[in-house]
């Protein structure tokens, strides 16, 4: 018999020995696969799908050693440009522990627009939160992590004119992670492309009639950014946002974001 027929013969022999340690082998992966496909379909298919666009200016500015302003405004419209679905202003005071955390609190209006009732209601917000934010490879990356709690009195509107509105109340601790990857420099070291790789994601604390998910939602994204000087940055973005409700279907909102964010010492000026 030559060694080819062999070989073969060899083989056929040992098929099932061959099959067998195989299947046994990647048996976990195939369940592994099996779960994460039924927990996908099992949350898509609860998950309505919409695109939104969001514009954003946020400002920081440095008024003295240890101290500082928070101005903030957020307009969230449609994926057509045609609807105000939400807008936000804030505002707060910042103090400065070092030149890497500071710890700020301040009040925020928001109104929504409630697609049902055709109508905005308001929420009114208190907020506080920390921050530190650390550099790394030769201080041309950043990583930043936030610490936000929110006293929130949130609108309902009465389906029947006749009744005045209600406000309903709830605590909301919010986490963000985020990162800057430096990619290259423009004309100088203070101009520079970067990446952003951010998650933010809210968690209802408390007993409440607003939310009574643990989680209320989430907020990935991914994008690029242009930084002017060390202090003006204006970021483009994909933010992948999920929202989930008491009663109904979760919302994932695919969203373009648009941010012009400002870090500005007013003592050099």
């Amino acid at each position: 018999m030559s060694l080819r027929k062999k070989i073969i013969s060899k083989l056929l022999s040992n098929k099932e020995f061959f099959i067998s340690n195989f299947v046994k082998k990647n048996a976990l992966k195939t369940k592994l696969t099996v779960i994460a496909l039924i927990i996908y379909c099992v949350v898509f298919s609860q998950t309505k799908q919409d695109q939104r666009v969001w514009f954003a200016y946020i400002g920081q500015f440095k008024v003295s050693e240890k101290w500082g302003g928070h101005l903030e405004a957020q307009f969230r419209l449609d994926n057509q440009l045609e609807q105000n679905l939400q807008n936000l202003f804030r505002i707060g005071g910042v103090y400065f522990l070092s030149s890497r955390a500071n710890i700020t609190a301040g009040y925020a209006l928001v109104n929504t627009y409630n697609v049902s009732q055709d109508a905005f209601f308001k929420e009114n917000r208190l907020w506080e939160q920390y921050q530190l934010n650390t550099k790394w490879n030769e201080n041309k990356n950043t990583m930043t992590h936030r610490f936000r709690l929110e006293q929130r009195w949130v609108e309902q509107l009465s389906t029947d004119v006749a009744i005045a509105s209600t406000t309903n109340y709830q605590n909301r601790f919010r986490y963000l992670n985020r990162n800057l990857f430096h990619l290259l420099n423009l004309k100088s070291e203070s101009d520079e492309v970067y990446a952003v790789l951010q998650n933010e994601v809210f968690f209802n604390l408390g007993d409440n009639k607003i939310n009574s998910k643990f989680i209320d939602q989430n907020r990935f994204l991914i994008g690029l950014g242009l930084n002017f000087r060390n202090n003006t940055r204006l970021e483009l973005g994909y933010m992948n946002h999920l929202l989930t409700f008491s009663k109904g279907d979760n919302v994932m909102n695919h969203t373009v974001s648009v941010s012009l964010l400002q870090n500005l010492d007013l003592q050099k000026q």
